[in-house]
């Protein structure tokens, strides 16, 4: 077969085929049936059969009118980036920091399904559906970012310029307009609330760029996180999709919308039944603003925050086999958080009467308050529980560096603990290690192998800014602080690591080596 040919596999089929010798029982005649199947069936209409067997193609004919394929020429440049995308696509090493499975999320859906055209311009193919009448078109914003030209091609295969209306990085969502002289049909947005695990679904796209396909299945889990965004919260489904299906509606028995296809995880470059979609309430909130202002204000409450594990929640005083909850690695500056009076290392349990279990619940409950809202949050500081409340603002684009408060070097000699040197955060290496004014602590030098800042994974170059949640500044109290831990069994450390915090804890025999974190 020639290079470039597509091919077209097709499983092997092996046909066996078992000849057998009627055997008539008594009275029987050749060609009466033999018995095995009963008289009645055998007296209805082939049609009277089928009529009997479930089938989703009322459905389908239904919904399929509004389901649109997306062609989109790409400007130049993306163009000329995503084909050296391509290239490295088999066997490129990992990026530092991502796992397998966030290379394969970039790898197969990173970019719309594309190829050249005669006129050797690239071409992005996606999916999309109608949700109004007058042609407003939602689709996955990847699929259009790059965009010089879209083109909406419905099922009847007329062909409509759009134009982008609105686009949301941080959800995935892009709404198009296309201009027509009749009214379009449309889907609506369903409540995704309502779904549950094993529901079935119904997924239509164009993969691959063969048209409008149709795939069934059920919803495998709810709540995804897959480190797309800050608001994930996808539906896994295993309705097969594909490169192409982005975009794409997921639809419930009932017809409606009730996710976005948005991404597969695949070894391949098929599918493998695990795919994601955005959830339609998250969708609806995004298209809305985007239909009105063109763009999507999310709200800000400022805080940076991570999980608890149990060795955490062992040092803060609580239950590690109930640690649930957002602790606060850091707070911006006169953010809405700071003016609430929340500070570093609370931990907030509930937001708006609904529990944060886990540190992903935190920025989805805050997003959906809306800018200038009041937002009740319930938050546990010294073990002892409090509430608050935070006028949500509005989230900036790039909080300056201008903000931050300007703060003194540390002074002192160098010092040792836990396997640690640590060094004063003096002017020369706060530039060198561009570590942010409003940050201070000590540095930390060289790390012996096998101590107990090594198995913590502390690295050099990382700032300690408090021991136990306590300030420290001169080498010297840090060390004594650290020694000190050891006759407790646990030492938490707020860590500054290239400019973001991030709370360690670390069980410690009274030797000060490193115990179990269990």
């Amino acid at each position: 077969m020639k290079a470039g040919r597509t091919r077209w596999r097709f499983a092997g089929t092996v046909v066996a085929v078992l000849v057998l010798t009627p055997t008539l029982s008594r009275g029987q005649s050749p060609g009466e049936p033999s018995g095995t199947v009963p008289s009645d069936l055998t007296r209805q209409t082939q049609s009277e059969i089928n009529i009997q067997l479930p089938t989703l193609a009322p459905l389908v004919e239904r919904v399929m009118p509004a389901v649109v394929n997306i062609s989109v020429q790409l400007k130049e440049q993306a163009a000329t980036q995503s084909e050296g995308d391509a290239s490295n696509e088999s066997g490129s090493p990992l990026e530092p920091g991502s796992t397998p499975f966030d290379q394969f999320l970039k790898r197969f859906f990173g970019q719309p399904f594309q190829f050249r055209n005669p006129a050797e311009k690239v071409i992005a193919l996606g999916s999309g559906f109608i949700i109004g009448p007058a042609g407003e078109v939602v689709t996955n914003n990847h699929v259009v970012a790059n965009a010089d030209k879209v083109t909406v091609i419905l099922q009847d295969n007329s062909r409509h310029t759009a134009r982008v209306a609105g686009r949301d990085e941080k959800t995935d969502i892009a709404l198009l307009k296309i201009d027509s002289r009749q009214n379009l049909p449309y889907v609506t947005l369903g409540n995704s609330d309502d779904a549950r695990v094993g529901d079935w679904v119904v997924a239509v796209g164009n993969p691959f760029g063969l048209g409008g396909s149709v795939t069934a299945g059920i919803i495998s889990a709810l709540g995804r996180d897959i480190n797309e965004g800050p608001y994930d919260d996808f539906l896994q489904i295993d309705a097969p999709i594909n490169r192409g299906n982005s975009g794409g509606p997921t639809f419930n028995l009932h017809g409606q919308v009730i996710g976005i296809n948005t991404a597969i995880y695949s070894p391949s470059g098929g599918s493998v039944g695990i795919g994601f979609a955005v959830p339609s309430n998250i969708a609806e909130r995004v298209v809305r603003q985007l239909k009105e202002h063109g763009h999507v204000t999310w709200g800000w409450l400022g805080v940076a925050v991570q999980s608890i594990t149990p060795a955490i929640a062992r040092s803060l005083g609580l239950d590690p086999d109930q640690a649930t909850g957002a602790l606060v690695a850091s707070v911006s500056p006169d953010s809405p958080a700071a003016k609430a009076g929340i500070r570093q290392g609370d931990v907030i349990s509930t937001a708006a009467g609904h529990e944060v279990k886990t540190v992903h619940d935190l920025p989805r409950l805050v997003a959906a308050t809306p800018v200038g809202g009041k937002l009740q949050l319930t938050i546990i500081r010294e073990r002892r529980q409090q509430t608050v409340e935070a006028t949500i603002g509005q989230m900036p684009q790039q909080i300056s560096s201008a903000q931050s408060k300007a703060a003194s070097p540390a002074g002192g000699s160098a010092a040792a603990a836990l396997g640690m040197e640590l060094l004063p955060l003096d002017a020369q290496l706060r530039k060198e290690l561009n570590v942010a004014k409003d940050v201070n602590g000590v540095v930390v030098g060289r790390v012996e192998a096998n101590s107990a800042a090594s198995e913590l994974g502390i690295e050099s170059g990382d700032v300690i800014e408090s021991v136990d949640q306590k300030p420290v500044a001169p080498p010297d109290e840090a060390a004594t602080r650290l020694k000190d831990a050891s006759d407790r069994g646990n030492v938490l450390l707020l860590l500054n690591r290239r400019g973001a915090n991030r709370f360690v804890a670390l069980p410690l025999n009274k030797n000060g080596t490193a115990g179990s974190s269990r």
